[in-house]
């Protein structure tokens, strides 16, 4: 039977703690930057925000990988 690698599993959750993160900003920087349409910085603000909802999908598939590969191990290549 196989032992959860603990290592890799902190690391895990760490990964799903910056993807909690990016889910939170990336929502509220889109949000206030068509808010501030007349700002000028509204064009780098929604492209960060955009930028922060991309990278939070990104992580959170990648954070489910990590704690997958930690539980059940990696899969042996033939």
């Amino acid at each position: 039977m196989r032992r959860t690698n603990k290592e890799l599993l902190v690391k895990g959750i760490k990964s799903f703690g910056y993807t909690v993160l990016a889910m939170f900003m990336g929502p509220f920087l889109i949000y206030e930057a068509f808010k501030n349409e007349g700002h000028p910085f509204y064009w780098p603000v929604l492209i960060l925000g955009i930028i922060c909802a991309i990278l939070a999908i990104y992580l959170g598939f990648r954070s489910v990988k990590i704690v997958m590969d930690a539980v059940f191990g990696k899969k042996p290549k033939n």
